[in-house]
């Protein structure tokens, strides 16, 4: 069963990022994102994490982001619950 989060997260990637319908629901933990889908290009990034801010209700600062964070769905995802139980 998913966590809030995680369903969540997915309708953001598939609103923010124009997903096909259900191709966020196969993502697994590690599902390549930044530079693995070809939606999610540099100008996307800042949409993803302001819609994440607004929509997880967390802060993210510069300094949090780096390639890691982005480049599989388990590593955004497990950034997304840590963010919100802090």
């Amino acid at each position: 069963m998913r966590s809030e989060t995680d369903t969540l997260l997915r309708k953001i990637l598939s609103d923010v990022l124009g997903l096909k319908p259900g191709q966020a629901d196969a993502f697994d933990a590690d599902t390549g994102l930044f530079g693995h889908l070809p939606e999610l290009d540099s100008m996307a990034v800042a949409g993803l994490l302001t819609e994440m801010e607004d929509r997880l209700d967390i802060v993210i600062e510069d300094d949090e982001i780096d390639g890691e964070l982005l480049e599989t769905y388990g590593a955004l995802l497990d950034f997304a619950e840590a963010k919100r139980t802090a």
